[in-house]
């Protein structure tokens, strides 16, 4: 089958990570379909060139306005018309559903064929005091609405986007299907090499870029109350960002810098490391479309408290969840489970088990496969029963 793939952006080549999850969704689609993306924002140069087995087209276009946003959006259109007119799609896929998702859908009914759109991040949330969210903008609301009317099929990851999303979508065109977590790369054991030491009991892993909407200042204020009862309970951070400084000068004003490691930005194929050496993992979003993270740590065999969002729910229920924004909470689920060592492994295991039935990269590929299959078919049956009755119209 010949895929068009459309998103934000996309690995500049084969060592950028820039979305780890859709990196390896596109190397695994390649694998058995012929996959073309469409790169709108990055790379920011234009260019065209195969990773991951997949032609690249990079639009480069850059954050520029209304105006910039219109050109860029007729530039895309005309690059999918142009390759389909090389070589035929058969179906049209926006990951993100505001400038992907409106592209992908108004490609595929100018083209006649099925369009698939995937809400990926904050497409149906504003957060005006973290300035988190296309519901923020006019034209976001805009272009995520047309986008999710017209789509055959809308996916979302987690049980709440769904939620979200079902007042916006047609009715039997939502499904809920998640992007999944490459167990060759994410799982318990370190191959038989040297395992990685980090400080700390409890040992606690975040991974995150520094961005308000991960809530890094709930995160940093429940360590001061779990330091508190657990002196020698270490937090490692993982991930780089803008407010990277003002958390440092957070962390010494409550007292925190003996028991936090600030790593910053670590390769994606590093990660596992990290999560095998943690007891667990700890999550402080105020939002979160589905939780990759939450998901390596899980495949990884290590459980995650956090906030309610994402999959977090429906990995874990109530027993790890708090509400958004309640350090006290979150610094309650930790030390719960800090003092007890065995439901935490359990809890672990019980997480992994999670991911191996339902949240792996193989298991996404093949549910994309059979939902493009199933979208193709239905269009080729639709186009000949056309066909048929305009022959019966002309010999009556």
């Amino acid at each position: 089958m010949r895929l068009a793939l459309l998103t934000p952006g996309f690995s500049a080549d084969e060592s950028d990570w820039c979305v780890p999850a859709l990196t390896g969704l596109v190397r695994e689609l390649a694998r058995v379909h012929e996959v073309e993306l469409f790169a709108l924002r990055y790379p920011h140069q234009k260019a065209s060139y195969v990773a991951f087995s997949a032609r690249v087209h990079a639009l480069g276009a850059a954050q520029d306005g209304a105006f910039g946003r219109l050109a860029l959006l007729a530039r895309a259109f005309a690059c999918v018309r142009r390759e389909n007119a090389r070589a035929a799609f058969d179906l049209v896929h926006g990951l993100w559903a505001d400038e992907a998702g409106f592209l992908a859908t108004a490609a595929a009914r100018a083209l006649g064929m099925p369009a698939v759109v995937s809400l990926v991040g904050g497409e149906l949330v504003g957060l005006p005091s973290l300035g988190y969210g296309t519901a923020l903008s006019i034209a976001g609301r805009t272009l995520v609405r047309r986008a999710l009317r017209h789509a055959d099929v809308v996916t979302v990851g987690s049980r709440e986007m769904e939620r979200l999303a079902s007042p916006h979508v047609p009715a039997g065109r939502l499904s809920r299907l998640p992007l999944g977590v490459d167990t060759n790369l994410f799982h318990p054991s370190d191959g038989g090499g040297t395992a990685m030491h980090l400080a700390g009991a409890p040992c606690i892993l975040h991974v995150a870029s520094l961005v308000p909407v991960k809530d890094q200042e709930t995160l940093l204020r429940a360590l001061a109350r779990v330091a508190a009862a657990t002196p020698a309970a270490h937090l490692h951070m993982v991930g780089d960002g803008p407010l990277r400084r003002d958390l440092e000068r957070l962390a010494e004003r409550l007292g925190v810098e003996p028991h936090l490691t600030f790593h910053g930005a670590v390769a994606h194929d590093r990660l596992p490391a990290y999560y095998r050496a943690c007891d667990l993992a700890v999550l402080s979003s105020r939002f979160e479309s589905q939780s990759m993270v939450a998901l390596e740590a899980a495949a990884c065999g290590r459980a995650t408290v956090g906030t309610a969002v994402g999959v977090l729910p429906e990995l874990f229920g109530e027993r790890l969840t708090v509400r958004v924004g309640d350090d006290e909470g979150l610094a309650e689920a930790v030390l719960a489970l800090a003092r007890n060592p065995a439901r935490r492994t359990a809890l672990g295991e019980a997480s992994r088990a999670a991911v191996e039935s339902r949240y792996t990269l193989s298991s996404s590929v093949r549910q994309l496969t059979r939902l493009y299959t199933r979208l193709v078919e239905k269009r080729r049956v639709l186009a000949a029963t056309r066909v048929a009755a305009s022959s019966r119209g002309r010999r009556a």
